[in-house]
């Protein structure tokens, strides 16, 4: 089976169409038949050799699709479902038919699309599991530091239909769709921690960042390091006394996150769709740090 990966671990030159054996699902796996898959900034990390994968390998850590077969052990899933989910080590995804966890798979109701429901386990299951883990009442403040991406995005949504108040850091061209969400919207570099006391004057009470390095320093001091989290520089958030954000990634999530978007009380937003054979150009978009949203591929 030729799926889209990379042949080592490095840089955007590795990335190329690789040959792989067809997969088949373990215990506790669904083999799916993908018809859309995510695109993510980790997808760039995975090809970093930030997680340990030499390489070859094929990317692509969440689809949406048709199962074809179950594994041993897997209850509540059978061939032929339409189903969502994430892929077991973050990577597979991006290939005609991926291994999926069946732990962290749910049914895609008939409200939601493929490349909507391809979009919901890593940045809208990221964004609900920081809600959880900061547990935030309502009428408290978040801040979202790197607001206009596809966890942020979410985030503002999921935060304000909790009763919460943001501030979101983002470019300028991002303010107005922020401000739409409910969110208060800051712009980036010097004096952010001055616009943001301004936008907050009772103070923040919880932030993730998503952007890490300086624009994580000059945010720091804004929040109690005991409720700020960063899923974007995990060592720094950790030296200012801050932390990960630990994942549920169950199917009580992704149904969660499927049925509000069905609802229509949670946009995915995704606003870039491409076919599969234009994956490397995809994850360009997402590793450019540019755009809005989510990128799907279609296959």
């Amino acid at each position: 089976m030729r799926g889209y990966g990379f042949v080592a671990a490095g840089g955007p030159e590795q990335q190329a169409s690789v040959e792989v054996g067809e997969p088949r699902p373990g215990p506790g796996e669904l083999l799916v038949r993908v018809r859309a898959a995510g695109v993510n900034p980790g997808d760039r990390r995975m090809r970093d050799g930030d997680y340990g994968v030499a390489g070859p390998a094929v990317l692509g850590r969440e689809v949406a699709g048709t199962v074809l077969e179950v594994g041993d052990g897997v209850t509540g899933f059978a061939p032929g479902d339409e189903v969502f989910g994430g892929c077991p080590d973050m990577q597979g995804g991006w290939a005609p038919r991926a291994r999926v966890t069946a732990g962290f798979a749910a049914h895609r109701p008939p409200g939601v699309s493929p490349e909507q429901a391809a979009a919901l386990p890593v940045a809208a299951g990221t964004a609900w599991d920081t809600l959880t883990n900061l547990d935030l009442p309502a009428g408290a403040t978040l801040l979202v530091n790197g607001a206009g991406g596809g966890v942020g995005l979410p985030l503002v949504q999921l935060a304000r239909r909790r009763g919460l108040a943001v501030v979101g850091t983002a470019s300028p061209g991002k303010h107005a769709l922020l401000a739409g969400f409910g969110a208060v919207p800051v712009a980036y570099g010097d004096g952010v921690a001055d616009r943001i006391r301004a936008a907050a004057p009772g103070g923040v009470d919880g932030a993730l960042d998503l952007v890490g390095g300086d624009a994580l320093r000059a945010v720091a001091g804004l929040v109690p390091p005991a409720t700020l989290y960063s899923i974007a520089d995990k060592p720094l958030v950790a030296q200012l006394g801050g932390r990960d954000v630990t994942r549920d990634r169950s199917t009580a999530v992704l149904d969660t996150l499927a049925r509000l978007v069905a609802d229509g009380e949670l946009d995915p937003l995704v606003r870039e769709t491409r076919p599969f054979d234009d994956a490397g150009a995809a994850l360009a978009l997402v590793e450019g740090g540019h755009v809005t949203g989510k990128v799907v591929l279609l296959l």
